[in-house]
């Protein structure tokens, strides 16, 4: 188990380590797991970068190849879609990688750490969950994590699959799947540091901050309308950007694929990729841009042009 803090460990005037959080949950003794904790970072979530998730990975993957059953991850909220999503890519063995946290603290009433935690320690010693990656555990519910996102500031059950629903829930401390997603997709480590942007576009935008953008990423991602659409008067600057480095076009909706050849004007989807723009598919656009720094900072063929879109083809779509 990986602590790396959050609102799960932040008690009046401390904050609460792994161990402690893991001596604070009833039943867990019954779960079935030898539980080895280590106290990888305490941050709140916010202020994690990919790096930080990167060593992570990498501390997981020497635990699982010294023969750990699985890992389970305890972190602050707020970025959870990422980081899993993260782990997820670059997770490549069969063995669960679970993540979990909590919406309240451990001072307020009805604090959902201990629960979580009990339940994430229960998927991650359990068979049924190998080979599907890393996925989030949370309120009794499994979540892909290609899919997960939070989608509530305060409820215990903040956390959603709008795509595809959870794949499964704990029932009497039992993983019980009801789907399982097609495919995986993974990625070797990075290799070199990269930066990744996210624009998201809104009514009566002019392209000012796509043109402020141009020499200060090595790639880019813009949440666009609806089906994969943006206004008229920022088509010239995206074109211009996708000249020079990568951009990925994924819809702000959250849910629901980007289109390919519905709509034709000027801004539409079509546009766009006659434009040079690649699609994320079903990848939403906090997750494309995941996708797109660890292409790129991978480096070599994956972060050519035929490489990335072939990467999104793969990872943004239901199929796997």
């Amino acid at each position: 188990m990986f602590a790396l803090g959050g609102t799960i460990s932040m008690a009046p005037g401390t904050v609460l380590t792994g161990r402690q959080l893991l001596d604070a949950v009833p039943g867990l003794d019954r779960a079935g797991a030898r539980i080895e904790v280590h106290e990888f970072r305490q941050l709140p979530s916010a202020s994690l970068s990919v790096g930080d998730i990167i060593e992570l990975s990498a501390a997981i993957g020497e635990q699982l190849a010294a023969g750990a059953a699985g890992a389970v991850v305890i972190q602050g909220t707020d970025t959870i879609e990422e980081t899993a999503f993260l782990l997820d890519l670059l997770h490549a063995g069969p063995e669960p990688v679970v993540v979990t946290g909590a919406m309240r603290t451990p001072a307020m009433a009805g604090a959902d750490g201990p629960a979580n935690i009990l339940a994430a320690v229960q998927a991650a010693a359990s068979p049924e969950l190998r080979d599907l990656g890393c996925v989030v555990v949370f309120a009794d519910e499994i979540h892909a994590a290609r899919f997960v996102r939070k989608a509530d500031t305060t409820s215990v059950t903040a956390f959603t699959s709008p795509s595809a629903g959870p794949l499964g829930r704990l029932v009497e401390g039992e993983p019980r799947l009801l789907t399982r997603p097609v495919g995986r997709f993974t990625v070797a480590p990075p290799s070199r540091n990269v930066r990744v942007g996210l624009v998201v576009l809104s009514l009566g935008d002019d392209g000012e901050l796509l043109r402020a953008a141009a020499g200060r990423f090595d790639g880019l991602v813009v949440a666009a309308f609806g089906a994969g659409h943006v206004p008229a008067a920022t088509v010239l600057p995206l074109a211009a950007l996708a000249g020079q480095i990568p951009v990925v076009f994924a819809s702000r909706t959250g849910r629901g694929p980007v289109l390919a050849g519905v709509y034709d004007f000027p801004g539409s989807e079509r546009d766009l990729l006659a434009r040079g723009l690649i699609s994320a598919g079903f990848l939403d656009p906090v997750k494309a841009r995941i996708l797109l720094h660890v292409l790129l900072a991978e480096g070599a063929k994956k972060a050519e042009r035929a490489g990335i879109i072939a990467a999104f083809r793969a990872a943004g779509n239901l199929g796997g």
